[in-house]
């Protein structure tokens, strides 16, 4: 392994730099929808899953989809591809909220060509905390493969993993639908993945945290810097926060779970779940927390940086850091929490290191669909708006930067400081 970690610049004036970032975010999270507990994109066109082939409503890359699954049945979605196009279709399935899962039960996505014969295949189940809450599995098919060449109609198979357990609660479970289109390269690059990078676990940071609220779906995620971020999270919420990563970069991300009262002879199994999507919401990494009512913390594997040629890893965490873009960190804690300590809130500190160096990346033929999927300093999501895209701009280019971000907010409040004084001198009365 190679070992060459560089320590981050954030302490000493790192805390300034985190309040000046502070100051630019959005302060308000969007609500979720009251009947599950997750923000749909406000913009998702409802439609209706077909039970074969035949009916498959087809789904456009750029338009996210609300539909729903039933307990029992494969349903399909048609999708129209150039021989050059690499489409990923991420499902998110949303139970009902309260509803009992168990931990095998979950859904599965294939895409499938005309002939039925499948080019990718994912699932993705609740696991331990047998706590309902919304989980993603990508469909894909990449151009280039051996299978799955030709352009024309292929279809996204979604169904259900039920295990039949009785304690699972019987109904639909809501989806949301995310296609997204990735073009051919316009020159031939590396076709194997980088075997040597930067793999040591760097100490995670320390300072004073700062409060960041959650959202409560990926098209509302919270975007978060380097730094220490800070929220609160009761019993079976789930929070979404969108890291820019640019080219070359790479993250690291420690998650602690703070001390609370309760039974002092208590304990829950991965009481608390944090999760690292892609910018496609392909799944990369997570890790789980027992908890026994004193504090605890843990950290995601060490990630390599960001790079074309990881697609060409075998399936790990590694093949998903394929491209730039916003990386989601996902939080969730378990619903059985509030019955050995209590219905909290819990305080939940999310530690964000940014390193590597950012790179131009690769030269595409075209362009992504959504327009700037792939670029960390885009807001495709619609989460971040004037100033704040200025301020996550500087992040995906730099990391947190103390001085960057110091003069980021200085920046921005004395342009502000410009304009309100022009709106003053135009409402002067002249003489």
């Amino acid at each position: 392994m190679i070992r060459r970690w560089r320590t981050a610049g954030w302490r000493g004036v790192g805390a300034v730099a985190a309040l000046a970032l502070t100051a630019l975010l959005p302060a308000t999270p969007v609500a979720a929808d009251s009947g599950t507990g997750y923000a749909f994109a406000p913009d998702a066109r409802t439609v209706t899953a077909a039970k074969g082939t035949a009916d498959a409503v087809p789904l456009e890359p750029g338009t996210t989809y609300r539909s729903s699954l039933p307990e029992k049945g494969e349903r399909y979605f048609r999708l129209e591809l150039a021989a050059t196009t690499t489409a990923y279709v991420p499902v998110t399935a949303v139970p009902p909220a309260g509803a009992t899962v168990s931990a095998s039960d979950g859904i599965a996505v294939s895409v499938e060509d005309a002939n039925g014969v499948p080019c990718a295949y994912d699932s993705a189940r609740f696991g331990a905390g047998l706590s309902p809450r919304p989980i993603t599995a990508l469909g894909r098919r990449d151009a280039g493969k051996a299978l799955c060449q030709d352009a024309g109609t292929y279809y996204v198979a979604v169904q259900r993993l039920v295990t039949g357990s009785r304690t699972t609660t019987p109904g639909n479970w809501d989806l949301e639908i995310a296609p997204v289109s990735e073009p051919a390269l316009a020159r031939t690059g590396a076709t194997t993945a980088p075997e040597t990078w930067n793999s040591a676990s760097p100490e995670p940071l320390t300072g004073e945290p700062h409060h960041r609220s959650g959202g409560a779906g990926f098209d509302t995620a919270r975007a978060l810097g380097q730094g220490v971020w800070q929220t609160d999270i009761t019993p079976g919420q789930t929070l979404f926060y969108a890291v820019p990563l640019d080219w070359g970069r790479q993250l690291h991300a420690t998650v602690d779970l703070g001390s609370t009262g309760g039974d002092p002879h208590g304990y829950v199994s991965a009481a608390l779940n944090l999760s690292l999507y892609n910018p496609v919401r392909g799944y990369v990494d997570d890790v789980s927390l027992g908890y026994d009512g004193t504090q605890k913390s843990s950290s995601l594997q060490p990630l390599p940086p960001v790079a074309y040629a990881n697609r060409y890893a075998i399936p790990t965490a590694q093949n998903s850091l394929r491209f730039a873009g916003a990386y989601y960190l996902v939080v969730h804690l378990t619903g059985q929490t509030a019955d050995t300590f209590g219905k909290g809130p819990y305080g939940v500190t999310l530690r964000v290191l940014i390193d590597g160096t950012p790179n131009s990346g690769p030269d595409y033929a075209g362009t992504a669909v959504p327009k700037g999927v792939f670029d960390a300093s885009s807001d495709q999501n619609g989460v971040l708006t004037g100033d704040d895209h200025t301020a996550m701009r500087a992040l995906a280019v730099g990391g947190i930067g103390a001085g960057t971000a110091l003069l980021l907010f200085l920046g921005v409040w004395t342009l502000s400081a410009r304009r309100s004084q022009i709106r003053v001198n135009a409402q002067k009365p002249t003489a």
